[in-house]
């Protein structure tokens, strides 16, 4: 018999209950109860492998009152289906009294078991979740391979049914394994990207932004949605913000830095507490307008106490949930304008017209106007006409690491 090596799922956690979905699954049920009119056995039934090397039944089909049903759980060393998973017992068992090693597992008197047909449930990347097995109370010579290939398809069907019901808590899982990996800050990199004043050509800051290992396959945004679905948002924009705090050094005197923040995480008190604790005098908490505002209240109290400590900038002005009411009542110190309308303004009116109207509400309230995602010469004029004050995007630079941005900003920062 050929044997193929283990690969157990991560038992390291305590052992989650099945998805509600899973837990009454008519298709589970209705493959159980073929396999059983199929073989002519009383018994089938699917179980898992869990923590404390156990094994709990999870889907039963019987016509008979049996002693265990789903939620069911035994040491799996007292099982027939872990000693067919480890090679010490076939999948085929016609007669329990073939092989001694029956003997020695109680179950054998005690249901009793006669024909046994048993197939490892092994999810897409190779994972044994648990098994799914059909047994008889007297033995049966006339089972064969046949009929074993049979069961085999039909556990197929199970554990896709089952792969695709858990399939959200595999997700949730990996998620939290990828963040959780990054929160000690070793796999978070920090690049900046340089702010140039539009009147002088010369940079006046950076945007830090986040950088994480795969970046071709998996963007930053990624990695916070990641943080997002699995309840750990707050500690990885937290990760980032110290990373970024760690590259204040390599930025020239008289230039600021901003850092990316969600309302959420503002309004939690952890970035004040941070920079307090750092005692910073160059940073601007940068407040994504893309993030609903739970509790505008709550978060308005925190960015006055945050004042003492950081400038504050609204990130994408012109798309974002804000609206006007709030960047006024928030007292800002920059305005960013989303990319959007950065995008093609010099031929389009209703982006300059847009734009003249956020020029004018900056100047009202006393804040810089910085421009997103400026790619041409003939945004950066418009901009300039406009009387946008800054512009950032790749016709200066794309985001550097901490070095380059800051070899850049030494440069751009000359007299000419």
């Amino acid at each position: 018999m050929e044997h193929v090596a283990i690969k157990l799922p991560d038992f390291e956690a305590p052992v989650a209950p099945l998805p509600g979905e899973l837990v009454h699954n008519e298709a589970i049920e209705r493959i159980l109860d073929s396999v059983r009119g199929h073989l002519g056995v009383e018994i089938a039934f699917v179980s898992r492998y869990i923590e404390g090397e156990q094994r709990e039944l999870t889907h039963v089909s019987s016509d008979l009152d049996l002693p265990m049903g789903p939620g069911f759980r035994e040491p799996r060393e007292e099982s027939y289906c872990w000693h067919i998973l480890n090679g010490r017992l076939p999948e085929l068992i016609q007669d329990p009294a073939d092989f001694p090693a029956t003997k020695k597992l109680a179950i054998t008197d005690f249901l009793p078991v006669g024909a046994h047909v048993n197939t490892p449930l092994r999810l897409s990347d190779g994972t044994v979740w648990g098994s799914f097995c059909a047994l008889g109370r007297e033995p049966d010579r006339t089972l064969t391979e046949r009929d074993l290939n049979i069961l085999k398809s039909f556990a197929g069907l199970a554990a896709e049914r089952i792969e695709s019901s858990l399939e959200h808590d595999i997700l949730s899982m990996q998620a939290r394994e990828r963040v959780e990996s990054m929160l000690d800050g070793h796999g978070v990199s920090t690049f900046q990207q340089p702010i140039i004043s539009l009147e002088t050509g010369k940079p006046v800051g950076v945007e830090c932004l986040s950088r994480f290992p795969d970046l071709t396959k998996r963007g930053p945004d990624a990695w916070f949605e990641d943080a997002e679905l699995v309840g750990l948002g707050k500690e990885l924009e937290m990760t980032a913000v110290r990373c970024a705090l760690e590259s204040l050094s390599y930025i020239p005197d008289g230039l600021y830095a901003t850092v990316n923040v969600s309302p959420r995480t503002v309004a939690s008190g952890a970035v004040r507490e941070l920079l307090e604790e750092a005692g910073t005098s160059n940073v601007v908490v940068e407040i994504t307008e893309h993030c609903q505002v739970d509790d505008f209240e709550e978060l308005s109290r925190e960015i006055s106490a945050l004042k003492a400590h950081a400038k504050i900038a609204i990130d994408d002005v012109g798309t974002g949930y804000a609206g006007l009411r709030h960047i006024v009542d928030l007292q800002p110190d920059i305005l960013k304008m989303d990319m959007v309308l950065t995008r093609g303004i010099e031929a389009d009116p209703a982006r300059k017209a847009m734009t003249a109207a956020l020029v004018q509400l900056a100047r009202e309230i006393g804040c810089t106007l910085v421009a997103e995602g400026v790619e041409t010469e003939a945004e950066a004029r418009t901009m300039k006409k406009l009387g946008v004050d800054c512009g950032q995007g790749y016709l200066y630079s794309r985001p550097l690491p901490v070095v380059a941005a800051q070899q850049f900003l030494m440069e751009a920062g000359k007299e000419q």
